[in-house]
């Protein structure tokens, strides 16, 4: 096989990060998109020479206008789309805001309509399967002080 073959062959996925936040109940946050028509977790695609993490903490300054401590990673997904190829998507832990840090949360109006905190039982009710299978498993990794590959927002199963 030729270099160029090679290369042809290789992936080039698309690289997003966001970040999951959490009220004094536990419950998830989720913002309302603008542009979709079911909710997300703050956060975007990276951008050239950024790591998944610099870009998780720009998404949410740009997006809330705040600059919480981002944690550690919970949750690597692979998850191809039919319309936009290759994805990988990174979601860290964004810890509790409190009600102060709520308080300061200025959404970037023309991306951004709304967002609230939710229970992680409610999730499947307000965005499309595979995200909320994925924030799920943020969730339990976080409780659980693990980190999680998935497929399409799932564990792989064993033989896979």
């Amino acid at each position: 096989m030729t270099e160029n073959e090679h290369e042809a062959k290789m992936a080039r996925p698309r690289v997003a990060a966001g970040a999951l936040f959490f009220d004094e109940q536990d419950q998830v946050l989720l913002v309302e998109p603008t542009y979709k028509d079911y909710r997300e977790i703050p956060g975007g695609y990276v951008e050239t020479g950024e790591s998944p993490r610099q870009a998780c903490i720009r998404e949410v300054r740009e997006e809330l206008g705040i600059t919480p401590a981002i944690g550690r990673l919970l949750v690597v997904d692979w998850a191809p789309n039919p319309a936009e190829g290759d994805k990988i998507l990174y979601v860290f832990d964004g810890g509790t805001l409190p009600t102060e840090g709520r308080a300061q949360i200025r959404l970037q109006a023309d991306e951004l309509s709304a967002y609230g905190f939710h229970p992680v039982e409610d999730i499947e009710s307000l965005t499309i399967p595979r995200l909320a299978r994925r924030i799920r498993a943020a969730a339990q990794a976080r409780a659980t002080d693990q980190t999680c590959y998935l497929e399409h927002g799932a564990l792989p199963q064993h033989g896979d």
